[in-house]
């Protein structure tokens, strides 16, 4: 799998080339968020790591143009930017991932191979639900006739949920599927990526929401309209 590394610090990008090519992967490293955009124009990656103090344009801005085009590429930040205001402005620009430095190899690895698996298949059947329909393998979740913009995690849990349907489904179960590590905060991290997904799922017709809060475990998708 093709991973992009956008970081300007050369000894690190070296590092991270190195790191990552051991473990078989086909790394190529940027010093600029530019050029990495311009060579999407020629081939999409697998994964992108992005720093997010970069020359030019920061790696907060190229992530939130890159989403704006593709939403199905999962982006790490790998960064120097360690607080909770950092991670949060990170996450919602549109980033899969955060991890702060100095980091680990191993660590870092993890967290890559979490973000590859959740890949789609490219045959994996869509699913029709009520007035609900959601496709893998072009990440499009339509209610009725309308088109819904989802970010990376929302799609992840709204299948996950869709997959798992008239089961109540724990919240550790759903960080581990969908993040697959823990750290601070994650849990807030979860019910707050819910709520976003309730607000665009809802029909105001209808107030349709499809997802409901099981206190004390977690979350339940409901086919039909309470």
């Amino acid at each position: 799998m093709l991973i992009y590394v956008i970081e300007d610090d050369e000894n690190i990008r070296v590092m991270l080339k190195m790191a990552l090519s051991s473990f078989s992967y086909d790394v190529s490293t940027f010093g600029n968020a530019e050029d990495a955009l311009i060579e999407c124009q020629k081939k999409i990656p697998s994964l992108f790591i992005f720093d997010i103090m970069l020359p030019g344009m920061d790696g907060v801005s190229a992530v939130k143009l890159l989403r704006a085009k593709d939403k199905s590429v999962p982006v790490l930040f790998l960064t120097a930017k360690d607080t909770e205001v950092d991670k949060v402005v990170g996450l919602d620009a549109g980033a899969d991932d955060y991890l702060t430095k100095p980091f680990g190899i191993m660590e870092l690895s993890a967290r890559v191979r979490a973000l590859l698996r959740r890949i789609v298949p490219k045959d994996e059947s869509t699913i029709t639900l009520g007035d609900l329909t959601i496709n893998p393998a072009s990440r499009e979740v339509r209610l009725k006739d309308n088109l819904i913009d989802l970010t990376f995690k929302e799609f992840e849990l709204l299948l996950l949920l869709a997959k798992n349907k008239d089961r109540v489904m724990p919240r550790d179960e759903m960080l581990n599927a969908v993040w697959g590590f823990d750290y601070f905060g994650e849990t807030r991290t979860l019910d707050a990526h819910i709520r976003s997904l309730r607000r665009k799922l809802c029909n105001d017709a209808e107030n349709q929401t499809y997802i409901k809060t099981v206190r004390n475990v977690g979350y339940r998708f409901y086919e039909d309209k309470e």
